[in-house]
């Protein structure tokens, strides 16, 4: 009597957890299938049917004008002063935008006006300040107006390899080479601009080939010789 009633207690028990698991296959249909109607729903609605919103006027935005405050460091202010009317001109006259050198907190502010016509030249102009405040030339930072697909890449030498004192120097030295001949070398490789700043260095051009120069520049800090870095250019990069 005693088994028949453990082989009874097992036989409901058995029952309970497949009735459970019926149970939980029937959710997860009825789930399902409220996702396909979902689905089938959305893919069904119109185009014509989904929200529209027209782009933001200028005139909505705060006082009508934005702002863009570029900081400069002291070492170059002498060039800004000497550069002044080169840089003032394209950014009022191409982009008719309004800049100017903030003397209390040394920054050069760029804002927009009413005669304005897009939004989006703010930015282009403070991408080109920057690039000169970085110790680019004038000439090749005016690259950042006139193309859509030209960037700004920067790292540290110190994110690629730890060094200090004489090893950092010399790793400088490498990626400038005799009378700066390594960078002339990668740049004109690369069709990139390059700038060695203390231990930050800067890189302006094309997506691919800031890559490109950014990665013979990690392997002339971790040691590689120049013409192993050159030829390894040679074969990513497509002239």
């Amino acid at each position: 009597m005693a088994d028949t009633s453990e082989d009874k207690i097992e036989v409901t028990e058995n029952e309970e957890w497949k009735t459970a698991a019926k149970g939980k296959k029937r959710k997860r249909a009825n789930t399902e299938k409220m996702d396909d109607e979902a689905a089938e729903q959305g893919s069904a609605m119109d185009v014509s049917q989904r929200p529209y919103f027209p782009p933001v006027k200028k005139e909505k935005l705060q006082k009508g004008t934005e702002v863009r405050k570029i900081p400069v460091p002291a070492h170059r202010y002498t060039p800004l002063k000497e550069n002044w009317m080169k840089i003032f001109t394209p950014v009022v006259e191409q982009l008719n935008l309004q800049i100017r050198f903030n003397l209390k907190i040394r920054n050069v502010e760029i804002r927009t006006c009413k005669e304005t016509t897009d939004v989006s030249n703010l930015q282009k102009a403070a991408d080109f300040v920057r690039a000169f405040i970085l110790g680019f030339e004038v000439d090749d930072a005016l690259a950042l107006l006139r193309l859509d697909d030209i960037f700004i890449d920067s790292f540290d030498i110190q994110d690629v390899k730890q060094l200090k004192g004489d090893h950092l120097s010399r790793a400088i030295g490498r990626l400038a080479g005799k009378n700066g001949k390594t960078k002339f070398t990668i740049e004109n490789q690369t069709r990139t601009r390059i700038v060695v700043a203390d231990h930050r260095v800067h890189i302006l051009g094309a997506f691919s080939n800031t890559a490109a120069a950014r990665r013979a520049l990690c392997e002339l800090i971790l040691g590689s010789p120049p013409s192993k870095v050159f030829g390894h250019i040679r074969n990513v990069v497509v002239t």
